[in-house]
């Protein structure tokens, strides 16, 4: 909003500090963004095939999101690939995530929008 329609409504869009809850800072959103490869391309179209996740394709670089957790299974993402898939591509592949990260074992990687689920996994 412009200082001028802020002027003339005499709103302000944001809340004073202590008006502002922890709760309402809380996303269990999780994600990971990738530069456009061949690789990425295919973990995108394999993440794609769930309705529960969005994947947004720009110029070089392809996000993917979701709410609650991602699971990424090498195996599958190998179909695919059409190749060999494995953790370590995988995260090289990521340039950034946000969300806890949990290399399950060398087919799984999750990473969880709730700090609580991803609990069982480092305990």
């Amino acid at each position: 909003m412009s200082t001028v329609a802020r002027d003339a409504s005499h709103e302000n869009i944001f809340k004073d500090m202590s008006h502002i809850e922890f709760k309402d800072t809380i996303s269990h959103q999780c994600g990971v963004t990738m530069n456009d490869s061949v690789e990425a391309r295919a973990i995108a179209e394999y993440k794609d095939q769930d309705p529960e996740v969005t994947v947004t394709y720009q110029p070089a670089l392809i996000r993917i999101d979701g709410e609650g957790e991602l699971v990424f299974k090498m195996s599958e993402i190998s179909e695919f690939l059409g190749k060999e898939m494995d953790a370590a591509m995988f995260e090289v592949n990521t340039s950034t995530h946000y969300g806890r990260m949990v290399r399950v074992d060398d087919d799984t990687v999750i990473l969880f929008g709730d700090m609580e689920a991803m609990r069982k996994y480092i305990e």
